[in-house]
């Protein structure tokens, strides 16, 4: 069976800008990122934390149209494993997939929240959650893909992340058996799951029909050692250089593409590399080299 992928496509998010905030001056402009990431030659990009973009359909529509750029999806946050906070998240949820429909994307990436402070580190809870928050988690995340599919048309993709309840790949197998895939599909982030020791090929092989969706990252597997030596967080391991340009560190490409053949060859393939905080003048070049690196990997086009 062929591992080229010709058409899987390529995008970017404003993370591999140093964006993490809708607002902070440690960030670059939302213009910059917008001119640069057109400038690197990405098509598709997502919209990152509401607010950072306008939030007025019609001028971000024109900023969009200016550079030639398509949106493949929105980006919402949030504790579902709490019962009493899934009327906040479905509202915040509403809020980013009527925007990111408006301007054409087709996904909404749900995140869950982390049980570490995200600037800090320190625990602000447990790291495990018991079966009837893992419970809570599933309904949730299906309840908000459900009215987001309602309301909007776009389709619900959920993101295991480090340092939250569903980070590593058995917890990840276990959302992934727990969850409807008629209602909510899977984006899988190949630097989160190797960040937490796992092996993301291996996840496309076992459930191809689950990912839809790919963030492309890679962690330095030198600096990870450092990470779980230390317990760090995932701010100070982003600023140890953890998550690194590629191709310096794992999953690589090749062993990503010679996968790709199981899913849909139009897949969505959006890179991030979170930098925040970083120099203003530090994304572009990056984004420039690994760009190239990923088309000549056959990864995507």
């Amino acid at each position: 069976m062929s591992s080229i992928v010709t058409r899987a496509r390529l995008g970017s998010a404003p993370d591999s800008w140093g964006v993490w905030m809708p607002d902070s001056p440690l960030q670059t402009t939302s213009t910059r990122y917008l001119d640069e990431i057109a400038q690197a030659g990405y098509r598709y990009m997502e919209l990152g934390p509401y607010g950072f973009l306008p939030s007025d359909p019609a001028r971000l529509a024109d900023e969009l149209a200016q550079r030639d750029l398509r949106v493949s999806a929105g980006t919402v946050g949030g504790a579902f494993h709490r019962a009493e906070e899934l009327s906040a998240i479905t509202k915040d949820a509403l809020d980013v997939a009527r925007l990111a429909a408006a301007v054409g994307a087709t996904y909404l990436v749900l995140l869950p929240a982390m049980y570490r402070d995200l600037l800090s580190g320190e625990l602000v809870e447990d790291r495990q959650l018991d079966e009837d928050g893992f419970a809570q988690l599933v309904r949730a995340t299906e309840e908000v893909a459900r009215v987001v599919r309602e309301e909007t048309g776009l389709r619900s993709v959920f993101h295991p992340h480090a340092d939250s309840h569903v980070e590593t790949q058995q917890q990840t197998y276990k959302w992934l058996e727990a969850t409807d895939p008629q209602v909510v599909g899977l984006c899988l982030d190949t630097g989160h799951i190797e960040y937490c020791g796992g092996d993301s090929a291996e996840i496309i092989r076992r459930y191809p029909q689950r990912v839809e969706y790919i963030h492309f990252k890679q962690v330095d597997p030198a600096k990870m050692s450092v990470v779980r030596d230390k317990d760090l967080g995932f701010y100070d391991a982003v600023q140890l250089g953890a998550i690194c340009e590629p191709p310096g560190g794992v999953p690589t490409a090749e062993s990503i593409t010679r996968e790709m053949w199981r899913l849909d060859p139009e897949i969505f393939v959006i890179v991030e590399q979170d930098m925040y905080p970083c120099h203003p003048d530090a994304p572009f070049p990056i984004a420039l080299r690994t760009a190239s690196y990923l088309r000549g990997a056959r990864l995507a086009r």
